[in-house]
């Protein structure tokens, strides 16, 4: 069983066998167990146009991080478990809890564990959509799909994969959406990171004296 917090409430994640998904009604700061997650905390307020509507509008809930601490909880959670957390590329967030930005196609060391830049469009996005993710597991994180194939649409106002360049605009719900591809990738990642501390507890089990 793996855990996949702060996922939407009719997302891919949803009734999917073995894994415990936690939208936004079971507030998934609230998740206490053991197993290794997928992490996809909010990103609104960690985006540069989170700065620039601080700038314009003020106000706490509209403060560039204040997030109700749901970033920091994905970090230590994932630091205690294991699994992936997932942000969109040039989150503030990285730089604000101490992660390394990629800057090589593959995974990068950072923190406890490393760090990558895949695009969701070598998934079957229809955007470019740059992420990082974070993995920390007992096992190195195996290669990603690294291909980078410019999506025909964007996301937003602006494409932050391609800079600022006129294409059609996709819906917000499908903005935010894991591809189904990207969805089995980062659950293949959160499974990973657990084998060899399943196979470790399985052997302290075997060596407990009776």
């Amino acid at each position: 069983m793996i855990a996949a917090l702060f996922v939407d409430s009719d997302g891919c994640y949803i009734d999917v066998p073995g894994v415990d998904a936690w939208p936004v009604e079971r507030d998934a700061r609230n998740y206490a167990g053991d197993n290794p997650i997928i992490a996809h905390p909010p990103c609104k307020l960690w985006t540069k146009l989170a700065r620039v509507n601080f700038a314009r509008y003020g106000g706490e809930h509209n403060r560039p991080g204040n997030d109700g601490g749901c970033f920091a909880f994905a970090l230590a959670t994932v630091e205690k478990c294991g699994g992936v957390i997932e942000h969109p590329a040039t989150s503030y967030a990285w730089r604000d809890h101490g992660l390394d930005v990629p800057h090589i196609r593959g995974w990068v060391p950072s923190r406890k564990g490393y760090v990558c830049e895949v695009w969701q469009s070598a998934y079957g996005h229809r955007a470019s959509k740059a992420t990082w993710l974070y993995y920390v597991g007992n096992s190195k994180p195996f290669a990603l799909n690294w291909d980078r194939p410019r999506g025909e649409f964007q996301v937003g106002w602006t494409d932050t994969a391609e800079g600022r360049v006129n294409k059609p605009t996709l819906s917000a719900r499908e903005s935010r959406a894991t591809p189904v591809l990207f969805r089995d990738e980062l659950i293949a990642l959160a499974k990973h990171s657990a084998n060899a501390a399943s196979a470790n507890a399985k052997l302290a089990r075997r060596e407990v004296p009776k």
